[in-house]
């Protein structure tokens, strides 16, 4: 990894010059957040059956989960991802629904007394407090069925066909990816940590589809193999900084802040980087990560300058 170029706090304004009477970088992306979240809320609420459709019990609880909201980091990365490759965010629609669509029903599935039992998500109870298991592992499998559906029907594009892309997101997903990594935090619950035990857990529960989500973006936009393999390092670097943050949230933030239970890993006997490393160099791999990630975007110049303060963001967060 490279040196942590954010041990004294990361700050997206060193990350591209200004030129006279332009926007702050942290002004410039929320302006793009606000905007792109727009369009992203507007798709995602016709990318699942309404409500009214029979049986409305299911709909109704694949909506409750969908559109609850949250931070959309996988399809705001998408949709980034396209315009890093010269594309557009309207472009990367269908994608970044479908990817979106995914990560809300693997959530609805840890939410289940068999997995993570939790009663509460992003502030509201979760699917099955409201809906009962049942309904709420079949919410999560429409949901996961619906999201290729979704990719399917994307326009053709220039380098990819839908085939393409439906099979990009089934490997994020499927049991080499996303499902590995729950299977692998399951098995790894109550055990002594492990740093090759924790790194394969979290690159492929959360990076898998973090990196997928980018991949799709450039896809979408017809990116060329140089730029998918460069957002992909991205990718992977980011999932990583993004999950070391997250296990330091769960340590020392409050569930009202957090919008979930928190101290939920360390109560599960999870495997964490603060369970393995403690929060200070935990700190400071969240910040080496966010660096290596940063560092793989050279290629794309000032396309690339969203994904980079997305990147500082993401570390900055508090919840």
């Amino acid at each position: 990894m490279k040196k942590n170029i954010f041990r004294r706090g990361p700050s997206s304004a060193a990350l591209t010059p200004r030129s006279p009477g332009a926007l702050s970088p942290s002004k410039a992306l929320d302006a793009w957040l606000k905007r792109t979240r727009a369009l992203l809320e507007k798709s995602l609420r016709t990318a699942v059956p309404a409500a009214t459709t029979k049986p409305g019990t299911i709909h109704r609880a694949m909506r409750y989960s969908l559109l609850a909201g949250g931070k959309r980091l996988r399809p705001l990365l998408c949709c980034a991802a396209s315009e890093a490759c010269a594309g557009t965010a309207r472009a990367a629609l269908p994608a970044a629904c479908a990817v979106e669509m995914i990560h809300a029903y693997s959530l609805i599935h840890d939410d289940l007394p068999c997995m993570d039992n939790d009663d509460l998500r992003r502030g509201k109870p979760t699917s099955h407090k409201m809906f009962g298991e049942g309904i709420a592992v079949l919410a999560g499998d429409a949901l996961l069925t619906e999201a290729f559906a979704v990719l399917a029907a994307a326009k053709p594009l220039a380098r990819y066909n839908a085939s393409d892309l439906v099979a990009e997101l089934a490997l994020a997903a499927g049991s080499r990816g996303l499902i590995a990594g729950q299977v692998a935090d399951l098995a790894a619950e109550g055990r002594k940590p492990s740093e090759p035990a924790l790194y394969f857990i979290h690159a492929a529960k959360t990076g898998m589809l973090l990196r997928a989500s980018l991949k799709l973006g450039a896809m979408s936009a017809g990116g060329i193999k140089t730029q998918v393999a460069a957002l992909d390092r991205f990718g992977f670097a980011l999932g990583l900084a993004f999950q070391i943050q997250d296990d330091i949230l769960d340590a020392t933030q409050s569930a009202k802040k957090l919008g979930k239970t928190a101290g939920k890993d360390a109560a599960a006997g999870k495997m964490t980087f603060p369970a393995l490393f403690g929060l200070e160099k935990s700190r400071l791999l969240a910040g080496q990560w966010t660096s290596e990630a940063i560092d793989s975007l050279k290629t794309f110049g000032p396309r690339g300058a969203t994904l980079r303060h997305l990147a500082v963001r993401l570390l900055q967060r508090d919840s």
